[in-house]
C-alpha cells in the first residue's frame, strides 16, 4: 500500500468560472430573471448584447454586477450576423472576464433572436471549455406569448427582428429551438394567470423538452431570488456531449415522448420505422403533417436516397429538411471512427442485419392532434411489401421530388 493510497486522494477542484446561459424570445422576461439572479451574488457578472443595430454591423455590449456597470461599449463587426457576433465578441468577452475575474461566475443573457445551440457549437469549436465551465442553458418562456409565437407563421423580418439581410428564420423556429436545447426552462407567469392556460402550457413544454428541468415564477408578483438562484445556478445540468436536436436520435438520445392521449389538449406522437419512406408519398403528406402539428423533429430514411440520413424540422406551418450526412451502413467500416463514440454505440445497439443503422425516428407535438390519423398517414408513406421486394438496388431509380436536396460530401456528418 502506497502512502498516497493510505492517505487517500481528494478529487481535483474545478476552479473554472461557471457560465449560466439565459435565452428567451421575450427580452423583458429574460432580463427579469437575470436581474433576480444578479442580486444574490455581488461577484456575479451579467453579460448582455444589444443586437438591434446588427444589420448596420454594430453591437452594444454591457457587463455589469448587481452594483455597477463595468462595461458599456459599442463594437463594430465586419460581418453583421449572429454567428460572427458570437465568434468575434461574445466568446472573447467571456474568456477575458474569466482571466480578469477568475472568482466570478457569469450570466450570459442572449438576445431574443439567438439560439442557444449556436452558442454551444461556437464555444465547443473554439475549445472554450478549457477556461470556462458552461454550467446550464436556461430558457425563459413568457407564458402570455409563448403559444401564439409557437403557432405563428411570421418570419423574424415580419417583426423587424431579423439579424441579417439573409436571416429568414421563422418566429416559431427560433422560439421552439430555444426551448428544446435548454436543460432548464423557466416560465415567466403573471399574477392574473388562468389555471387552464397554465396547465396547457405546462403540458406543451414538457412534450417539447421532456429532458429539461421545469419551474415557474412570476405568478405571485414577487420572486424569492435566493430560492431561484439555488434552482438555476451551479446545477451542472449542461452536458457538453449532448448533441443538437437533429443529432439526438443518431446518437441514441430521446427526441420526444409517445403520448397520443395527452393532457389538456396537448399530445405527442413518436413514430419509428426500419422500413424506408417512399419519396412521392412522403412529399404528398408534408402539408398535412406540418399544418396539423405545432412541432416536428427527427430523422428520416427515404428509399430513393439510401445513403443519406435526413433531418426533419417543422414549426409555424413549414418544414425544413436537410442532410445529416451518411448512414454508417453506407460507409466502409474503417471510416466509422470519424464519428462519435455515442453514435457508433447507438448504431451497434439497434443494428439491423439488412438496413444497418438506417431508420426513421420522428417526434410530432400538437394541440388537439389526431394521433391515430397522424400515425396512419406516416405509415402510409412507408414502402409496401411489394415495394420492398423490388430490392434495395431499384429504389434510387424511382421518381423522387427530393432529388438533389440532400447532397453528400466526404464528411460523414453535415449541418
Amino acid at each position: 500500500m502506497t502512502s498516497s493510497t493510505f492517505l487517500g486522494s481528494s478529487p481535483s477542484v474545478d476552479a473554472r468560472p461557471r457560465v449560466t446561459v439565459l435565452a428567451g424570445f421575450s427580452a423583458e422576461a429574460t432580463a427579469a430573471i437575470g436581474r433576480s439572479l444578479l442580486v444574490t451574488d455581488r461577484r456575479l457578472l451579467l453579460v448582455s448584447h444589444d443586437v438591434s443595430r446588427l444589420r448596420e454591423g454594430l453591437v452594444r455590449r454591457t457587463v455589469r454586477t448587481a452594483d455597477a456597470v463595468l462595461e458599456h461599449e459599442v463594437i463594430e463587426l465586419v460581418h453583421g450576423c449572429v454567428s460572427c457576433t458570437l465568434r468575434e465578441d461574445v466568446l472573447p468577452t467571456l474568456l477575458r472576464l474569466a482571466r480578469e475575474r477568475p472568482d466570478s461566475d457569469i450570466l450570459l443573457a442572449l438576445p431574443p433572436v439567438v439560439e442557444p445551440e449556436n452558442v454551444a457549437a461556437v464555444c465547443a469549436h473554439a475549445g472554450a471549455g478549457e477556461q470556462l465551465r458552461f454550467d446550464s442553458y436556461v430558457t425563459v418562456v413568457e407564458a402570455a406569448a409563448f403559444l401564439d409565437d409557437l403557432a405563428s407563421t411570421e418570419d423574424l423580418r415580419d417583426r423587424d427582428l431579423h439579424a441579417a439581410a439573409e436571416d429568414r428564420r421563422g418566429v416559431a423556429d427560433v422560439v421552439v429551438r430555444q426551448v428544446e436545447y435548454a436543460d432548464t426552462i423557466v416560465v415567466w407567469g403573471h399574477p392574473q394567470h388562468d389555471a387552464l392556460d397554465d396547465a396547457r402550457l405546462t403540458a406543451l413544454l414538457h412534450r417539447l423538452a421532456p429532458w429539461a428541468t421545469h419551474l415557474r415564477v412570476g405568478d405571485s408578483g414577487t420572486i424569492d431570488c435566493t430560492a431561484l438562484a439555488a434552482r438555476l445556478r451551479r446545477t451542472g445540468r449542461h452536458d457538453p456531449q449532448t448533441p443538437g436536436i437533429l443529432g439526438r436520435a443518431l446518437e441514441g438520445f430521446p427526441i420526444g415522448i409517445d403520448d397520443p392521449a395527452g393532457e389538456h389538449g396537448v399530445s405527442s406522437v413518436l413514430f419509428r420505422s426500419r422500413r424506408p419512406l417512399h419519396p412521392v408519398r412522403l412529399h404528398a403528406a408534408l402539408g398535412e403533417l406540418t399544418t396539423g402539428t405545432l412541432r416536428g423533429r427527427g430523422q428520416l430514411w427515404i428509399a430513393s436516397q439510401p445513403d443519406a440520413a435526413i433531418g426533419w424540422e417543422s414549426a409555424g406551418g413549414g418544414v425544413s429538411l436537410g442532410t445529416l450526412g451518411y448512414w454508417l451502413a453506407a460507409l466502409p467500416a474503417e471510416r466509422w471512427p470519424e464519428t462519435s463514440g455515442l453514435r457508433r454505440m447507438a448504431a451497434d445497439v439497434d443494428w439491423d442485419p439488412y438496413y444497418g443503422d438506417r431508420r426513421t425516428v420522428l417526434a410530432l407535438v400538437g394541440l388537439d392532434l389526431d394521433a391515430a390519423a397522424t400515425t396512419a398517414r406516416l405509415t402510409g408513406c412507408l414502402l409496401t411489401d411489394d415495394e420492398l421486394a423490388d430490392g434495395f438496388e431499384t429504389w434510387p431509380g424511382w421518381a423522387d421530388p427530393f432529388a438533389g436536396f440532400f447532397p453528400l460530401t466526404d464528411d460523414i456528418e453535415a449541418d
